[in-house]
């Protein structure tokens, strides 16, 4: 039963809550439809309204309802409350302050305040009417539907964008598969800029996984449907883990990036891009989408452009990015365990617990796989293509666009050479890689390593009569041979009927155009051979089926779609089936 005082907290939760999200529809509308259909005073006291009402609920929550809250809550409160008290005040003109009346910042501060009153509703009523699968595939439809409506605001293009272009983009920037109809740089404006940044950043971290951790940090719980379904997402071993693992994804992503994107800007010649803030924007975007693995650019060609074709330095620091992005969260994850028991129980030789085997099955098979395939991606592209795309590039610019070359096919989608100038080996190879793709719960995309190399081993491992996959010391399970061979079979069938459907609308394309497209689009790479904004509306519509089955996983759709069946407690007789 809850008291006068929680009640009334619950109302001022409620009311804040309602009024920033107001907030943000105003924003929205002033900055993408028209900035001059409201008076900027009247906005401005919106703003101020909304964020001192987050001041009122944060104060209410100690002081009226007097909750006890483990300290970082109360740390995060504090920092929140510090950051919209320096907002409001330099609103108000104090001069030391004007670094804090910023339109931009402004922004941040209602986001947040928004974003830690959604946090305050309970979690099991977003888990009320949908399963796990449910609630994560209707997240992408909405996220998606929301970014297609920003998109075709006016003040989002130079030229307007049509409905279908819009979706196909937006599908595109949330399923991190950078397959674009209209250029990035060229087409949409510094506001349509920044909506597709947003949506590869939450598709790449998770869009579940960022409001759960928000969740988390002012609320201090969760639920326990909650847990358990962000335990499946992250692949944390232990439901007390999750958290902790959200965490480490969250703040290491940032960190990367933030990294990722100082580099950048040093790798960049100030008389190509003369103005500061052009530059700081140019690398916080190819820093964020390449470690989300998207494949968007504000450059026409990609790193191809003329520009940038012979920047190896750039081309290195966005390969590292998409490459860690790539090898998956629990693989970042594990690494970091890994170094924690390796600093105690070696260099410091703590007398801390044992930990049995550190280093999971998983993070091998992941690493040995991406490793093979780098090298021999690598080699082969060097050899097929050292007349002909690399034939531009000398020394070891050739072996680091190789390696690009080899590389980008498996998550990212940037291209430093002239991908519908490669011969045909090169573009069998490119293609067989983007249907592999990157690491399981990762940025990338594709069938995953893990997929691939358990299909390798139980090949092996019944030419060599063996009735079980044994690797590392570990036997794999039998739940993790059929999902493969699920995830494989989906697969060839999406991607068969996507080129067969397009290849009857597209009477005029080639087939290895449309075979290319169609592998990209599910590998969701992003590389195409150019026929990308030239399809139909119907075949674009096909591919954006494409990268959203192949972003999500057709298990989860299917888990989704059809009720899942109790576990039986009866087996029926066992017979062998003729195969060969």
């Amino acid at each position: 039963m809850k008291t006068g005082p929680e009640k009334g907290t619950e109302y001022i939760h409620l009311i804040t809550f309602w009024i920033s999200l107001i907030a943000i529809f105003a924003m929205i509308y002033d900055y993408g439809i028209d900035g001059e259909a409201f008076p900027q005073n009247i906005l401005l006291i919106l703003y101020v309204f909304v964020l001192s009402a987050g001041i009122i609920s944060i104060a209410g929550r100690y002081l009226i309802a007097r909750y006890r809250l483990p300290e970082r809550i109360k740390l995060a409160d504090i920092v929140l409350g510090c950051f919209l008290v320096l907002l409001i005040t330099g609103a108000a003109g104090v001069n030391f302050l004007r670094l804090f009346d910023h339109r931009m910042l402004r922004y941040l501060g209602i986001f947040l305040v928004l974003l830690r009153e959604f946090s305050e509703f309970e979690s099991s009523r977003r888990l009320q009417y949908l399963n796990p699968a449910q609630l994560f595939v209707f997240s992408y439809i909405v996220i998606i539907s929301l970014g297609t409506v920003l998109l075709m605001f006016p003040n989002a293009t130079y030229s307007g964008i049509s409905a279908i272009d819009a979706l196909f983009t937006a599908t595109s920037a949330f399923c991190i598969t950078g397959l674009v109809v209209v250029e990035t740089g060229s087409s949409f404006t510094p506001f349509g800029q920044v909506i597709i940044l947003a949506l590869f950043q939450f598709g790449g971290i998770g869009i579940m996984t960022f409001t759960s951790f928000f969740t988390y940090i002012f609320t201090g719980g969760s639920t326990y449907g909650n847990s358990l379904l962000l335990k499946d997402m992250t692949n944390s071993e232990k439901i007390a883990e999750v958290f902790s693992t959200v965490r480490i994804i969250i703040l290491f992503t940032l960190a990367i990036e933030a990294v990722g994107a100082l580099f950048i800007y040093f790798s960049l010649d100030s008389q190509v891009i003369p103005s500061v803030d052009e530059r700081i924007f140019f690398s916080v975007f190819h820093s964020v989408s390449g470690f989300c693995s998207a494949g968007f650019t504000l450059m026409t060609d990609s790193l191809y452009n003329s520009l940038f074709r012979f920047n190896y330095s750039m081309h290195l620091i966005i390969a590292f990015l998409f490459i860690v992005g790539g090898l998956g969260f629990p693989i970042v994850h594990n690494f970091f365990r890994y170094v924690r028991h390796y600093l105690v129980n070696r260099i410091m030789k703590s007398r801390a617990l044992h930990v049995p085997w550190v280093v999971t099955i998983n993070t091998r098979i992941v690493l040995i796989t991406t490793l093979i395939l780098f090298v021999a991606g690598t080699v082969f592209f060097y050899i097929f293509e050292y007349d002909n795309t690399l034939a531009e590039h000398e020394g070891a610019g050739k072996i680091i666009t190789a390696f690009f070359g080899a590389a980008t096919p498996r998550s990212a989608g940037f291209n430093t050479i002239d991908t519908s100038a490669l011969t045909l080996p090169a573009l069998m190879l490119v293609m067989f890689l983007m249907w592999i793709g990157a690491g399981p719960g990762s940025t990338g995309g594709g069938i995953r390593v893990t997929t691939f190399a358990i299909s390798i081993m139980n090949v092996v491992s019944i030419a060599r009569g063996k009735d079980r996959i044994e690797a590392f010391g570990r036997e794999i399970s039998d739940s993790s041979v059929r999902r493969a061979f699920a995830v494989i079979l989906f697969s060839f069938i999406i991607v068969g009927s996507s080129i067969f459907l397009i290849s009857i609308i597209e009477e005029d394309r080639e087939l290895l155009a449309v075979a290319f497209e169609c592998f990209s689009s599910y590998g969701t790479v992003g590389l195409s051979m150019g026929i990308t904004g030239e399809l139909a509306d119907a075949s674009k519509l096909i591919i954006v089926f494409n990268m959203f089955t192949g972003r999500i996983g057709m298990i989860v759709i299917m888990l989704a779609l059809l009720k899942k069946v109790k576990h039986l407690n009866y087996r029926y007789p066992e017979e062998n089936i003729s195969i060969t």
